[in-house]
């Protein structure tokens, strides 16, 4: 008899190592639906956040916006521009101080140009409605006007330049994680000093507004017709500019 229960005892023993080893080598047993979807959410945390920002409303409006008058569709044209200007596009001679100098702003400079300018923001507010956005209401279907001066103690909007953030523009860097929002922009940029880099523009439609251009009595809110408009990149500065 104890030889018997000595052999059962060797028995079980042996059957338990093979459990062992089974659970250790063998196949893995497959994972839960519940344990698979913890799994791909625990992925999802780690991965990097979505872009900053909401994609402009998407109305639908074409490059050209909505003008009748075919010098002002020729202008929507080139407010709408989303090319990112060359090394030989960007006119580096060109200055902040150079556009907002007194003078004839009609041939100064050209459309065909972008710059790289600096200056301290005065003011971030919502564009007008306007034939380029199709008249949107919607802000994030509107421009964004910057106000930039080389002089932060004075509030004479005649010595600003206007520089300017498009919705295309608006939702091409969202997509690289940057918010332009006006609001954002507004909250990050006024009462600092930044370096624009876009494209020139000659925008007619203000001219009675400009310390350059107007004729008689008008209200005068910037030095020029010119402007960077659209904006392709803003930096943030951490001094004035030495130029």
């Amino acid at each position: 008899m104890l030889r018997r229960a000595g052999g059962a005892r060797i028995i079980v023993v042996l059957a338990v190592l093979v459990l062992v080893v089974a659970r250790l080598w063998g196949p893995r047993p497959s994972r839960s639906p519940r344990m698979a979807h913890q799994a791909q959410q625990q992925a999802t945390d780690a991965s990097p956040r979505a872009p900053l920002g909401r994609p402009a409303a998407d109305s639908g409006c074409p490059v050209e916006g909505d003008a009748k008058v075919p010098r002002v569709t020729a202008l929507n044209l080139l407010k709408n521009r989303t090319t990112v200007p060359a090394l030989a596009d960007i006119d580096t001679a060109i200055t902040t101080a150079m556009l907002v100098a007194p003078g004839d702003d009609r041939s100064r400079f050209t459309t065909g140009k972008a710059v790289r300018v600096s200056g301290y923001v005065a003011d971030v507010k919502v564009g007008g409605v306007e034939t380029v956005n199709c008249k949107a209401k919607d802000p994030d279907a509107r421009d964004t006007h910057i106000e930039l001066t080389l002089e932060p103690m004075s509030e004479d909007g005649a010595k600003h330049l206007i520089v300017e953030v498009t919705p295309r523009w608006r939702t091409i860097v969202a997509a690289r994680g940057e918010d332009w929002h006006t609001n954002a922009l507004r909250r990050n940029l006024k009462g600092r000093w930044v370096e624009v880099t876009g494209w020139l523009l000659y925008d007619e439609e203000h001219e009675a507004n400009a310390a350059n251009t107007h004729r008689g009595k008008a209200n005068i809110w910037r030095a020029t017709v010119w402007e960077v408009h659209p904006i392709t990149s803003i930096r943030v500065l951490e001094r004035p500019p030495t130029r």
